[in-house]
């Protein structure tokens, strides 16, 4: 390390050079990586609704479906907006009335199933639109955009293309508001913790390299989530600053050490740091690698890209920021103020003196607040959430106030399955609660139909690659115990008939992703644990250590994620599942932190009681500056988000990393001082402390 320090210092200058010009191919990749807005296209591609989905899409070209509500025109404009529609690049098909029965004919004539599926009897009418490519593709979310130009105003489309041209609309106009905020605050916050006015900027300048390099390097994803998009800068802007500060500091400490020779300074920090921060990172990465082990593959989506961005955080920390710290080093030291986030002198000898205190709350709590973590509830309903500006949720809503179309259910049958078979379906399907509306073709062969309706239409779109599709309109909202009963009760039916029918759409994929999700959650938060775990063990050798400090992280999460129980509070179910990971991942370091300190102050020979203050005096700067610079990314954010998702998400990282400030301070140094004999029996060369009786002051830590 020694030889690569001397190198990064001797050629600065021309590694800056490169870094910059680094950026270019990075910003290409930014601009040609797609991002996905369509968060159920990541639900495993076995589960039944994503096989009725592949099925929709290769044979009926219903992959990407929306619903367009048009209000207050007569027959024949809505025919001539659906041939613009029609031309539109990235349009399908479009389907509507006249491609069954001509306009010139009365709507009355048209079979009641279909008549009260296209017109409301408040005078507005719908027309099935569908996509080339999928929900959320370039092309599909083009092809919304310009729907939505040549439509009237009172037109309004509903359905999952829809909302996410609407999220992606949102997102484009809203990422550079969170990303100039959370720069702000986090400012805000090194100003206060640093003594210099300078410095700040040189590390905002410094992080803006991995920062652009993580979004480029995303290409090799071919995508990212909008998710991982909207929260990426901010986490890896909370999660990395800690390394710019830390070899900031230890610069400083060589320039003491070695004065005038600045280059050898800086080698000598580079050396110090890189073992800090890597060992220090490993912990963050293995909490975002995690998230790859949900089957949910959005997950993998996060974890791998924060992953890669903390491991570009550490590589720029060693080899750019060296450079921009010497380039401006005189201006650094010249602007200077006092310090405002200063050691707490009388904090170690209070939280010392009432460690049992501090201890009952612990125990007596952290069950309750198990509890309470495991019965928060959570939503995944991702239209109902969203704002009601949306024009998608306006189309929608109108969609179950007019039509009473909220959900719409894409039944499979085998076409195998007699006809009499499948009108007997469709009759008990409609005696299900909550179902408003079954079309199929069979329900237009038989008596009644009249002969100026050519059922040979309605065959070529509900027939097709040896399966028959059962449109089913239900009135209940997706993510609902009550769509979840009429689904199975949906799934009962068919399989009388037809043992491998399917049933495909948003509450069917919902519903799937409700299941996914809930082992999901079990499984992430057991290999984060486990992971963490390891780490510990081989940083310290030690048994005890591991489960004090896990059981100390996994504290703070449990009360951060249990507050929404006893507020009443929902949250969007992503929440429940990568929350705790990030956090327990992120905010661990602060806790190896501390426990460093206290082995590094036991070597010293101090009792246990004054090595465990003098830990807290000397790392709660560090903690504390960490923590408010976390806090501080996600808050903003969390402020100005529209939708709920992304506004919950970060409220709950910010009140997470506040939470873990104050559980490391206060827990952490109580917990090692009860279980000190069990640390030096468990842990491989550790130093044997001696614990002195009666009460300490803020002057006998030293």
């Amino acid at each position: 390390m020694e030889k690569l320090s001397r190198f990064i210092v001797k050629f600065r200058n021309q590694i800056l050079i490169l870094a910059i010009i680094l950026l270019i191919p990075s910003i290409f990749g930014y601009l040609n990586t797609r991002v996905n807005y369509d968060l159920l296209s990541y639900l495993p591609s076995d589960v039944e609704s994503m096989q009725a989905q592949k099925i929709l899409g290769d044979d009926f070209d219903l992959a990407s479906v929306d619903e367009l509500v048009v209000n207050g025109m007569k027959d024949r404009d809505v025919v001539k907006l659906k041939n613009e529609i029609k031309k539109i690049d990235g349009v399908k098909k479009v389907y509507w009335r006249d491609d069954v029965l001509d306009i010139t004919i009365p709507k009355e004539a048209i079979p009641d199933s279909l008549q009260k599926m296209l017109y409301s009897d408040k005078g507005s009418t719908m027309m099935i639109i569908t996509f080339d490519e999928g929900t959320s593709s370039t092309r599909t979310m083009n092809a919304i955009a310009n729907i939505k130009k040549v439509a009237d105003k009172d037109c309004f489309l509903g359905g999952m293309s829809a909302m996410s041209e609407d999220i992606k609309e949102d997102l484009d106009h809203s990422m550079p508001i969170y990303s100039a905020v959370a720069v702000v605050l986090v400012l805000c916050v090194l100003w206060l913790g640093l003594e210099s006015n300078f410095a700040p900027f040189v590390f905002m300048l410094g992080i803006a390299f991995p920062i652009v390099y993580n979004f480029g390097t995303n290409i090799i994803f071919g995508e990212t989530s909008y998710i991982t998009k909207a929260l990426s800068m901010v986490l890896q802007l909370a999660v990395t600053m800690d390394y710019s500060i830390f070899l900031l500091h230890r610069y400083q400490e060589e320039k003491l050490r070695h004065p005038g020779d600045n280059e050898e300074a800086m080698s000598k920090a580079i050396q110090a740091t890189f073992v800090s921060i890597s060992s220090s990172s490993v912990t963050t990465i293995a909490g975002f690698m995690a998230l790859c082990a949900m089957r949910l593959t959005l997950g993998r989506d996060i974890g791998l890209v924060m992953a890669k961005g903390v491991i570009l955080g550490v590589i720029s920390t060693i080899v750019v920021l060296p450079s921009l710290l010497m380039i401006f080093d005189k201006q650094i030291e010249k602007k200077k103020h006092k310090v405002l986030i200063r050691p707490m002198v009388k904090l170690p000898a209070w939280i010392i003196n009432h460690h049992k205190a501090i201890l009952a709350v612990f125990f007596l709590s952290f069950a309750p607040m198990v509890y309470a973590q495991a019965h928060t509830q959570s939503y995944y309903d991702l239209v109902a959430n969203m704002p009601q500006s949306f024009k998608s949720v306006i189309g929608t809503n109108q969609l179950k106030k007019d039509f009473d179309m909220t959900t719409t259910h894409f039944v499979l049958v085998d076409d195998s399955v007699k006809t009499r078979d499948v009108q007997k379906i469709c009759k008990e399907i409609k005696k299900v609660d909550g179902i408003t509306n079954v079309l199929a073709y069979e329900e237009f062969v038989g008596p009644g139909v009249p002969s100026s309706f050519e059922p040979q239409a309605v065959k070529d779109i509900l027939n097709n690659g040896g399966k028959r599709l059962l449109i089913v309109n239900s009135d209940y909202r997706p993510a609902t115990s009550k769509q979840t009963t009429q689904l199975n009760a949906i799934d009962t039916i068919i399989h009388k008939y037809d043992k491998k029918a399917v049933i495909g759409g948003e509450g069917k994929l919902e519903d799937d992703l409700i299941n996914i999700t809930n082992i999901d959650f079990q499984m992430v938060n057991i290999v984060s644990i486990i992971l963490i775990f390891v780490i510990i063990v081989f940083t310290f050798k030690s048994f005890a250590l591991p489960i004090i400090l896990v059981a100390t992280i996994e504290y703070a999460i449990n009360i951060n994620m249990g507050i929404p129980y006893f507020t009443g509070t929902v949250l969007p179910f992503i929440a429940g599942i990568v929350i705790g990971t990030i956090q327990l991942g992120a905010t661990v370091d602060y806790a190896i932190l501390m426990t460093s300190r206290f082995r590094e102050e036991l070597s010293k020979g101090k009792h246990v009681k004054h090595a465990i203050g003098s830990s807290i005096k000397h790392t709660c700067t560090s903690i504390l500056t960490s923590g408010f610079s976390f806090f501080a990314a996600c808050i903003g954010v969390s402020i100005f988000a529209k939708m709920d998702l992304l506004r919950s998400m970060c409220l709950l990282l910010a009140r997470g990393a506040l939470i873990s400030v104050v559980c490391i301070l206060f827990v952490l140094p109580s917990l090692l001082l009860l279980c000190h004999k069990f640390i030096e029996k468990t842990t491989k060369g550790w130093p044997v402390g001696q614990v002195e009786e009666g009460r300490i002051s803020s002057e006998d830590e030293e």
